[in-house]
């Protein structure tokens, strides 16, 4: 039976005739992306995330969109994934805007993403708990990481919207409380890059050069005012709740009204109910501080006087119990008086007898030469005394006598230590002769008793009586039994004497 199609003779295809258009799969792809784009330009899809492992390299992200009965590839661009509001995590259930398309290169059909939100309040919540356990977890909400508010700050920092009427409540406030100099860093507080530019000015102000044109502030103050989750959720960044808890200055969240808790108010310093309240917490009140420190000063001065009275008080109470100055002088000034009636008398005694020495002395030029000549023989005859060589040789006797002195005291101290060696030596000898180890050695034994106390005779021992025998190689333990022919019973069993006695071994 022959093909119609197929010569089996010929072996050659026979071309069937159609009218269908001929295309290459190149032209089809582009129609198929085409049409797919022109009927799909601006869809919203909702599915569960699903095979994301973060950014490529590329920076683009590519993922897929899932439900129980379909799969949908999905990428997004790196320019629109550097814009979104949420990041997209394994599992969780998303609305995707954007438009579909086709990938030539696999024959898919994908979504290209424009804006990506979590599905519905319920899905924000709990991405809300996942993040606050997560970052709770790595103890960026301990309390131990708190910092303690100055009381009187400088500059206060705001980070806020320049436009909105939070910045002027704050500012209005600060202003009645106590007058200073407010720095403010402008921000969104909504949208897409709300948490970035918040976290972006938590950190240019701690990097603020102490020395630069821009004073530091001593404390920060991030503000909003209320609204919804998703008006809120820029503080709920990941980015901002790191920025807060890494900032060395002190941070004050007051983000909506006093029910609204966003993850900014667990790694802030102090959370304040409303902005007006971060103020407050902020700063001091001047008048009160004013009127404090008018207390404590008229407190002061009136502390001071009621301790100079005092004072003064004892110091008479003091000076009643003193005698008077005159009463104090008056045995020094007594004594004075007496010492100088005396001294008077004494000088004028002493220059009478001074005055009789001088009469008595007859001097005259002789006198006078032969004072000097006397003088100088004494002077001639010591220095003779006293030259060099004298002092030499007087020198050398005594260093002859110090050496025959040393010798006769090397020569005593060998004669004195070898008197006493022979002395210990006979000592020793002689205490080994008395010593009662030497009977031990000549075949006696010593008895003690279970005190330590030699047994003398053997009325003193009685049956079982524990007793310690010591020869002179060492001791046994021995037990006492009874009669009169009884002789101690040892660890190691006596030998019986020969012929068979009855002596006992003391």
């Amino acid at each position: 039976m022959s093909d119609p199609f197929f010569d089996t003779d010929s072996r050659a295809v026979t071309p069937s005739v159609t009218n269908a258009a001929e295309f290459t799969v190149s032209e089809l792809s582009g129609a198929l992306k085409r049409t797919v784009e022109d009927a799909f330009g601006n869809v919203r899809v909702r599915g569960e995330i699903s095979g994301y492992r973060g950014p490529h390299s590329s920076g683009h992200a590519y993922f897929a969109l899932k439900d129980e009965r379909a799969r949908l590839e999905a990428v997004i661009w790196k320019g629109t994934f550097s814009r979104l509001k949420f990041r997209p995590e394994e599992g969780m259930e998303v609305i995707a805007s954007g438009k579909l398309t086709t990938y030539p290169g696999s024959s898919k059909y994908q979504i290209v993403i424009d804006n990506l939100e979590p599905a519905g309040a319920g899905a924000l919540m709990a991405l809300l708990e996942e993040r606050r356990s997560r970052l709770a977890a790595e103890g960026l909400f301990d309390a131990e990481r708190k910092q303690l508010l100055p009381f009187m700050p400088r500059v206060i920092g705001v980070v806020t919207s320049p436009t909105g009427a939070v910045i002027r409540d704050i500012v209005h406030r600060i202003s009645d409380r106590f007058p200073l100099h407010v720095v403010v860093w402008p921000v969104r507080v909504q949208g897409e890059t709300a948490g970035a530019e918040v976290a972006a000015a938590v950190d240019g102000f701690n990097a603020l050069d102490p020395l630069g044109p821009v004073p530091v502030p001593d404390v920060l103050i991030v503000a909003r005012g209320g609204g919804s989750l998703e008006d809120l959720w820029g503080f709920n960044d990941e980015a901002v709740v790191r920025a807060v808890a890494a900032s060395h200055i002190p941070v004050i969240s007051a983000v909506g009204h006093e029910t609204d808790w966003t993850l900014i108010d667990h790694a802030a310093d102090l959370r304040a109910p409303t902005p007006t309240g971060a103020a407050e917490l902020a700063v001091p009140v001047k008048a009160d501080l004013e009127a404090a420190l008018a207390r404590l000063a008229a407190r002061l001065r009136g502390c001071m006087s009621r301790h100079g009275e005092r004072k003064r008080e004892a110091l008479r109470a003091v000076s009643r119990a003193l005698p008077s100055i005159d009463d104090l002088l008056a045995m020094p000034r007594r004594d004075f008086d007496e010492a100088a009636s005396r001294l008077s008398r004494a000088l004028a005694a002493s220059t009478e007898a001074k005055r009789l020495r001088f009469r008595g002395l007859r001097l005259s030029p002789a006198l006078l030469e032969r004072r000097l000549a006397e003088a100088r023989t004494r002077l001639a005859r010591d220095a003779g005394r006293v030259s060099p060589e004298a002092l030499r040789r007087r020198i050398e006797l005594h260093g002859d006598a110090l050496e025959r002195l040393g010798r006769r005291a090397d020569q005593s101290i060998a004669i004195a230590r070898e008197r006493r060696t022979m002395r210990l030596a006979q000592a020793w000898r002689l205490a080994e002769t008395l010593s009662h180890r030497s009977v031990l050695r000549r075949g006696f034994a010593l008895v003690r008793d279970a005190q330590g106390l030699p047994v003398k005779s053997a009325a003193a021992v009685g049956p079982g009586d524990a007793l310690a025998i010591e020869f002179a190689d060492g001791s046994i333990d021995a037990v006492a039994s009874g009669g009169e022919s009884a002789r101690p019973v040892t660890r190691k069993q006596a030998r019986k004497p020969e012929g068979g006695g009855q002596g006992s071994l003391f």
